[in-house]
């Protein structure tokens, strides 16, 4: 919840779709990517975009982009345009590289030597000045302030061993990953196949789905299909937009891994490798708050996850207390857990008003002092006269917590404990994330030493890091058939086994150029 009111926010969501079978199909492409782009809203909601293609040479691309949310950047007489696609990429945007316009909105589109490509990207790239220049030089001009036109450029750019008129889209994608070590998962359209891709650490999320035809009812035995075929092949950054249009669960892209879909089914390419010794880096933030509950990584479901660390929170940060409950909603699973572990009994203390959020109505003094009550309703009965734990998933800057400390208090809370199913956020991310600058974190003020009397609690306690880790790796976790080690005596007792902790420990994954953005503009330090 901390998060929504912070500006802390994941950057985006890919999602496509591959017709089985027979092409022009019978399966409604256009509607499967909005379906899929709804059910990803929660990684952004500045702008979303879809392009399908009906596969043939030269293919026939449509592309459709709009402001705002899914529902409302696309028109029911839009999505007509879709109806004869037999594939496509779709794209939901929370920008942290490249201002909250519609030419930012991807997914992009770019005319190379051998066709048109589409790509739609999840992430942010390390080193995205040093490649800003480098594809400049190339006499290449680019048409927006985004990370990701640079991934679109680099792709067209013909690798040194491929022959003129024989496209050798692994060796392109290679090329682009030798290029920057992360963050990208990847949709590349490409005639008719999407070529799915991660980066070698990692860093962010890219699942396979699977459609399965149903046996069709009724007396018409010519119409009967056989349950079980493949229907048709998805791709998401969550696992959770599979349920919305049908599909079921296939497997994760692994780290490394390119990935071609096409009618034909699901090939993996081939998986480039890290450095040697170089463990991947998933973003642990995936777990903690980003990812939808019900979505699956890693073999496991993040709801079982957040559950762990609230069971792992009450372990390392007991205290007397009477009941246990939650700020809504992404905190709910880890005070479930904390409430089993501790014995406590759990409750609802805040009822969240769902429709209160952006609004033309500009509230007067007296509508702007209630704050945090025109958001939240108490439910007095549950805790008046008695201590309450609040187990919240992230303070970032305490402008929002401290309100609503003060709603229970003022309603007949005696004690209110602020419990954090996470570690203090102390470090800016450079790989997707967009976190409030470092001067702005709670964790790294003053105030951060009394942080209890500075937020109005009556004690605050955080999730270690290394019990982070534990509750994540706590499942099945695991790497190359291998069980990940949870401690290492090296690192201060932290190691980076196969998840990025760099917003919590400052220690990144790879190398950073120390890229700073101002103006839309970059500058390498």
């Amino acid at each position: 919840m901390e998060f929504e009111e912070s500006g802390i926010g994941e950057e985006c969501g890919v999602f496509g779709c591959v017709a089985a079978g027979e092409w022009p199909t019978q399966l409604e492409v256009g509607q499967i990517l909005t379906l899929g782009l709804v059910a990803l809203q929660h990684r952004g909601q500045e702008s979303a975009g879809i392009v399908t293609s009906n596969g043939s040479s030269p293919p026939a691309y449509v592309t459709l982009k709009g402001m705002g949310l899914v529902n409302s950047a696309f028109k029911a007489e839009d999505l007509l345009k879709l109806r004869h696609g037999n594939l496509g990429i779709g794209h939901t945007r929370y920008s942290t590289t490249g201002i909250s316009e519609l030419q930012n909105c991807q997914p992009f589109v770019v005319d190379t030597l051998h066709g048109r490509i589409a790509v739609a990207h999840n992430g942010e790239l390390v080193n995205a000045a040093a490649l800003r220049k480098k594809v400049m030089r190339h006499g290449v001009g680019l048409s927006t302030c985004s990370d990701s036109e640079l991934i679109t450029q680099l792709l067209a750019l013909t690798p040194p061993m491929e022959e003129a008129d024989a496209p050798d889209w692994v060796a392109r994608i290679k090329n682009l990953m030798t290029e920057t070590p992360t963050s990208y998962s990847l949709l590349i359209m490409y005639k008719d196949v999407i070529y799915a891709v991660r980066d070698p650490y990692g860093n962010r999320p890219l699942s396979i789905g699977r459609m399965v035809k149903m046996r069709v009812k009724g007396m018409d035995h010519s119409k009967l299909v056989r349950e079980g075929d493949t229907e048709g092949w998805v791709i998401s950054s969550e696992s959770c937009s599979f349920q919305s249009i049908g599909a079921k669960y296939y497997r994760e892209v692994q780290p490394g891994e390119i990935v071609q879909v096409s009618k034909y089914g699901v090939k993996s390419l081939c998986v480039v490798p890290r450095p040697e010794g170089e463990p991947p880096a998933f973003c642990i933030f995936e777990y903690v708050y980003f990812a939808r509950p019900d979505s699956i990584f890693e073999g496991q479901m993040v709801y079982t996850v957040r559950q762990r660390c609230g069971h792992q929170l009450a372990i390392e940060a007991p205290t007397e207390a009477d009941v246990v409950s939650t700020v809504p909603e992404s905190a709910t699973p880890a005070a479930l857990g904390y409430a089993q572990e501790s014995g406590l009994p759990y409750v609802e203390v805040l009822c969240k008003n769902r429709y209160v959020g952006r609004t033309f109505i500009q509230p007067n003094t007296r509508l702007r002092q209630l704050g945090v009550a025109k958001k939240f309703g108490a439910l007095t009965d549950n805790f008046a006269g008695k201590r309450v734990v609040l187990i919240d998933d992230s303070i970032v800057r305490g402008n929002t917590i401290s309100p609503i400390i003060k709603l229970l208090k003022e309603a007949g809370a005696t004690e209110v404990h602020i419990r954090v199913a996470s570690p203090p956020i102390r470090f800016p991310c450079y790989m997707g994330i967009n976190i409030p600058t470092k001067e702005e974190l709670i964790a790294n003020k003053p105030e951060f030493t009394d942080i209890a009397g500075y937020i109005g609690a009556t004690s605050v306690r955080y999730l270690s890091v290394q019990g982070l880790v534990a509750a994540v790796q706590g499942g099945t976790a695991s790497f190359g058939g291998k069980e990940l080690e949870m401690i290492s005596p090296s690192n201060n007792g932290i190691r980076r086994l196969g998840h990025c902790t760099a917003c919590l420990t400052g220690k990144y994954p790879v190398e950073l150029e120390c890229t700073i953005i101002q103006n839309d503009s970059y500058t390498v330090c």
